[in-house]
């Protein structure tokens, strides 16, 4: 039966279901050759972290289970068994609960011993990985699958490591732990008039390490940077003979004493080491927000706008967010949100500043906005007279991700594309999926050229999806951008992220190697084993 099982479980889930049940799936590898978890593992693991942080029971918000993932309509045609099958083979047995970076190092020496693969989790709050969105209300995502196993890998969860946080005022310098939630993070520092330099929709229940691990951007990048900006050292687990416990960079702003290898780590979806440990630089935190909408009547006007604030705004500019008009039709259709411009334009932006002068700020946000109608750019404009107009403008964009989920099945994509091309691939989709899909709508951080392209249809199925892949990837390529501007690889970008891509595939190849001797640390997602 054992044999059996493990056979079975080396066939891809992908797969299994979809010779059986028929559903839309993420292709996956094959199980690599990997042990399977046995009663001595499990006791090593308590013996290391004591009972109640090994869990074996209620395992369904750590995994990608069949249960889990596929619910509704989809469920009436596939039998009872194969879903059981599909449980037992396919997901999770173990969830560790590590409090320390010494107690991590002893999880992935005995994993290495064992050779058993291990899936480093945050707060599963990813959008690149599985084909079941997870959403709330407040903007918390998710796509599960980035930091969930593929088969029954161990699941190395770091939430419960979040005691350790230093905070120096006089320098903005910040030691903490990797498990720490960003908002909670962000709390701490509020006292002391600083801020962390990141924001996400799920900063609720995301954690630093996760952040780390996936090259968080967000809409406040224009204003901050990106990670690389104020990452200064990670301590690393290795996943080695020994569990070596690294720490690369240090808590000093500048330190040339050595290659910066941490950045190597942001971005790197917890394939090269577990992140315990984060040194960074904390933001002084804005006094004053202004926000705008504004709407424009062509895609070119928006650059022209995003032009003019850069000239008008200058330092004070924190995010340019673009949402077209289909978008907004979509959030009155589904999410039962109006607009705030009664022009109903068919490109909208989003503009808003964040500086320490309230008087200077809102002259200049003033001027801008003058400027922009006077030019003839802007058809229509709105400037949010307080906390909670500016806060139902951010809504509008916040939750665009879910606003197409009621039409049914949702295929989203976040990519990167230069500006002169970064609309036209919304038009190209709408004109080849045609009836096919329900909607595409395209909204994103203009600045950066990161573009969510959301596709939606009554149903999946394998002619909808054909048209969609490899096209839009490949056409992304061609005109110089990304497939994955922030939201990593992940499983579900795996397939194309080779595309446009030669040598630094095999050397990313061989620096996992280096880091992961065994290629233990979650072996099916964006680097390929070797």
């Amino acid at each position: 039966m054992r044999r059996a099982l493990h056979q079975l479980c080396r066939i891809p889930p992908s797969s299994l279901q979809q010779r059986v049940c028929g559903v839309a799936t993420i292709a996956a590898s094959p199980r690599g050759k990997f042990s399977m978890i046995e009663d001595n593992d499990l006791s090593a693991f308590e013996k290391i972290l004591g009972k109640n942080n090994v869990l074996t029971e209620d395992l369904d918000p750590y995994n990608t289970d069949f249960l889990h993932i596929y619910k509704g309509e989809n469920f009436e045609y596939c039998f009872v068994f194969i879903s059981l099958i599909l449980y037992l083979c396919c997901s999770s047995k173990c969830v560790l609960l590590p409090t320390s970076s010494e107690e991590v190092s002893a999880i992935l020496r005995h994993c290495y011993s064992r050779n058993l693969a291990v899936v480093p989790q945050s707060g599963n709050t990813g959008l690149v990985g599985g084909s079941v969105p997870v959403y709330d209300e407040s903007g918390n995502t998710g796509l599960v699958g980035g930091s969930v196993p593929v088969y029954d890998e161990v699941v190395l969860s770091l939430k419960k490591l979040n005691k350790n946080f230093q905070f120096d005022p006089h320098t903005g310098s910040v030691e903490c732990d990797a498990g720490l939630i960003l908002e909670e993070a962000s709390n701490r520092l509020a006292p002391e008039g600083y801020t962390m330099p990141w924001d996400t929709g799920s900063k609720g229940s995301c954690l630093l390490g996760g952040n780390v691990a996936t090259g968080v951007g967000g809409a406040r990048m224009l204003r901050y940077g990106s990670l690389h900006n104020h990452i200064t050292g990670l301590k690393v687990v290795l996943a080695d003979k020994k569990g070596s416990v690294v720490n690369f960079g240090s808590k000093m702003r500048k330190d040339n004493t050595n290659l910066h290898i941490h950045h190597l780590f942001i971005g790197s979806e917890g394939q090269l080491g577990v992140v315990t440990g984060i040194s960074m630089c904390a933001v002084p935190k804005p006094s004053c927000v202004q926000v705008a909408m504004l709407g424009v009547g062509t895609y070119s006007g928006c650059r022209d706008v995003l032009q003019l604030a850069r000239l008008y705004l200058g330092e004070i500019l924190s995010a340019f967010e673009f949402i077209d008009g289909a978008s907004m039709r979509c959030l009155d259709e589904n999410k039962k949100l109006r607009s705030v411009l009664t022009s109903n334009p068919p490109y909208n932006v989003l503009v808003e500043t964040m500086g320490s002068n309230e008087a200077h700020d809102k002259e200049k946000m003033d001027s801008f906005l003058k400027e922009a109608l006077n030019r003839g750019l802007a058809v229509d404009g709105v400037q949010a007279a307080n906390a909670q107009e500016a806060a139902y403008m951010w809504k509008l964009r916040n939750i665009l991700p879910i606003a197409a989920m009621p039409d049914g099945f949702l295929c989203e994509h976040d990519i990167a594309l230069p500006l002169e091309y970064f609309y036209e691939i919304a038009e190209k989709l709408r004109e080849r999926l045609g009836s096919m899909a329900t909607r595409v709508i395209s909204f994103g951080h203009m600045a950066e050229g990161d573009n969510h392209i959301n596709i939606s249809a009554k149903k999946y199925s394998n002619e909808f999806m054909a048209k969609i892949y490899p096209f839009l990837c490949e056409w992304t390529v061609e005109h110089g951008g990304s497939i994955s501007a922030e939201h990593g690889i992940g499983q579900e970008r795996r397939t194309y992220a080779k595309i446009g891509k030669g040598y630094e595939v095999d050397l990313a190849r061989q620096l996992k190697k280096q880091f992961d001797p065994k290629c233990i640390l979650s072996p099916y997602k964006m680097i390929e084993a070797l």
